[in-house]
């Protein structure tokens, strides 16, 4: 019961630091324009696939989850 605010601390120390990367890694990486994200466009509705976008997200995080799980 004594990790949980541990925990808190250090999921709101990743959030923050991912929300810093996400705002200045924006101008300088295309997250969300990447090649393999696909973007349809009809006369009326407009459908984005992000799905390079998720893979590296995915990997970044995996990453993140693995050294995290080593120093356990």
């Amino acid at each position: 019961m004594a990790e949980i605010p541990r925990w808190l601390i250090i999921i709101g120390i990743v959030l923050i630091a991912v929300g810093l990367l996400w705002q200045v890694g924006g101008r300088f990486l295309p997250i969300g324009r990447l090649p393999g994200d696909f973007l349809f466009k009809g006369e009326n509705s407009t459908v984005y696939i992000p799905v390079m976008t998720s893979i590296i997200i995915s990997v970044v995080l995996s990453l993140i989850f693995l050294i995290i799980g080593r120093f356990r």
